[in-house]
């Protein structure tokens, strides 16, 4: 078993959103949506029907465009 590194140092933001919003016309589906993901970090989403994960992960890979977003690595 390998010891855990520690996380957390300047530049190791693997991932970046600030401010992540997608709408389909009127229905806002994500709404200003910030996350971090330092390097070594697991993250999992986790949320019914229709919260938005999907959404968030199409538009981290770039596969829709957000509505508006600050920042995104």
């Amino acid at each position: 078993m390998q010891p855990v590194q520690e996380t957390g140092g300047p530049g190791d933001e693997v991932v970046v959103l600030d401010g992540l919003t997608k709408r389909y016309g009127s229905r806002t589906v994500v709404d200003d949506l910030s996350l971090t993901v330092r390097r070594g970090e697991v993250y999992g989403f986790l949320g019914p029907n229709g919260a938005g994960k999907t959404t968030t992960l199409r538009a981290l890979l770039g596969l829709i465009r957000p509505t508006s977003r600050n920042n995104f690595v």
